[in-house]
């Protein structure tokens, strides 16, 4: 196995863009697993499907393509509350588990960002970082981004919606939400992307050094 690095963190805490930076930056392949679950549950509400049958749910994940991660209907607004619904069914997320295990596996590394990968895909990864911010500020970022793509969206709504979220996913007692106990709080509230980078980067380093995983 590779060296993993497990990014995990709520909604737009900025997880997926430091993941991408570290990706860039170690030269391994990235995975958003956030786009799995939008992209199971964009299939299942196409195709008229109900949200909360988890048999349907769970046969739209395990008929879900690679490829379908491209489609950039995946990153709207209402992608983001679709995968929401069909995170919340256990045999979605074990049908989704495996996909992401091989990607993990990857030599000679991997990043993967989502809300359970130091706890559940990847709890061996030498690397965790769990990145964390302020609904309020979370919430500022996201609407800048959806208007950005053209969204008629206010900051007040898509508050609601993370707080919705962060409600739906921290009220189970199998949560993706939960830190493992091994990964490294980083809080962004009030940093730069670049900052943000830099302590994360940092962290990687130390995880890399304790595990002898340095440039030869």
């Amino acid at each position: 196995m590779g060296f993993m690095i497990a990014v995990d963190g709520p909604a737009a805490s900025g997880k997926g863009t430091i993941a991408h930076r570290l990706g860039a930056y170690y030269g391994y392949p990235v995975l958003d697993s956030g786009l799995l679950y939008r992209g199971v549950g964009v299939r299942l509400a196409e195709s008229g499907g109900d949200l909360d049958d988890v048999v349907a749910a769970t046969a739209a994940a395990q008929a879900l393509e690679p490829a379908e991660l491209e489609r950039p209907s995946l990153r709207t607004r209402a992608a983001g509350e679709l995968a929401s619904r069909v995170a919340v069914h256990t045999p979605v997320r074990l049908a989704l588990r495996e996909f992401q295990q091989r990607f993990a596996a990857q030599e000679p590394g991997a990043v993967i960002d989502g809300r359970d990968i130091g706890t559940v895909i990847a709890p061996d990864a030498p690397a965790k970082l769990y990145i964390a911010a302020s609904a309020e500020v979370r919430a500022d970022r996201r609407w800048k981004q959806l208007s950005g793509q053209g969204e008629a969206v206010t900051y007040e709504e898509i508050l609601a919606d993370i707080l919705r979220r962060d409600e739906r996913d921290g009220g189970r007692a199998d949560s993706p939400m939960t830190q493992a106990p091994d990964a490294i709080l980083l809080d962004t509230s009030e940093m730069t992307i670049e900052q943000a980078f830099d302590a994360a980067r940092r962290i990687v380093e130390t995880a890399r050094a304790r595990s002898g995983n340095l440039p030869g």
